[in-house]
């Protein structure tokens, strides 16, 4: 699946307001968090051990690789023939909390000071991914990905893919700054509320197999 080499009916105008603000909010965010942060990472170190941080490829705009940067959140358990878990059966309870609150999600805020990540945008999914969305769905990465977005505050992980690539494409076409501000408002009241971090009955999130087909319980990372 190509993907766009030209986003042309953004504003370029507007877009850089919206990289100030990231910018000033990341710089701000890292300073004030950064006892929370300590925190968290110590808390890892005790109770999950190395490393600290779970770093993976990721598309960005227009599909272009980066490094994404979270708290662990799982622990490396293996069979006894040396295959990995499940991923239920390696989600820590530190690791839980960690993503009931969005607390893994801290480290992000230097993926948005690089320009890697927004603030608000459809959240960044697996490179794998992107040979299995439609053209429809593809059009999620004609704008920079983001720590939350319209789908996280619209249901989060417990809606299904269809709806959160819906979600993810009528904000591409509707985004504005004040739908950046409701977004983040909405997502304070989402994380104390915890809804929505997981699917019913499932530890993690089905993964996407593509539009002929249906997730098992494998999940998008830790």
């Amino acid at each position: 699946m190509s993907l766009h080499k030209t986003i042309p009916h953004k504003r370029p105008a507007s877009f850089a307001v919206k990289r100030a603000v990231d910018v000033a909010a990341a710089a701000i965010g890292l300073v004030i968090l950064s006892p929370l942060i300590g925190v968290a990472a110590l808390a890892i170190r005790c109770l999950m051990g190395s490393p600290i941080y779970f770093m993976q490829e990721r598309p960005g705009l227009l599909g272009v690789p980066f490094t994404l940067v979270k708290f662990r959140t799982m622990a490396d358990t293996r069979s006894p023939s040396g295959d990995l878990l499940p991923d239920a059966d390696r989600l820590t309870r530190l690791g839980r909390f960690l993503r009931r609150t969005s607390l893994d999600e801290l480290p992000q805020l230097w993926n948005v000071l690089k320009g890697d990540l927004s603030l608000v945008g459809p959240r960044p999914l697996l490179m794998r991914y992107l040979q299995r969305y439609s053209p429809f769905q593809m059009r999620r990465h004609e704008v920079k990905p983001g720590i939350t977005g319209w789908a996280q505050v619209n249901g989060r992980n417990a809606i299904t893919w269809d709806e959160k690539f819906a979600l993810d494409v009528w904000y591409v076409d509707n985004w504005s700054l004040k739908l950046d501000l409701k977004i983040i408002l909405l997502t304070v009241v989402r994380v104390f509320s915890g809804r929505g971090v997981t699917q019913e009955g499932k530890s993690t999130v089905d993964e996407f197999l593509g539009n002929s087909g249906t997730g098992d319980n494998v999940g998008i990372g830790t």
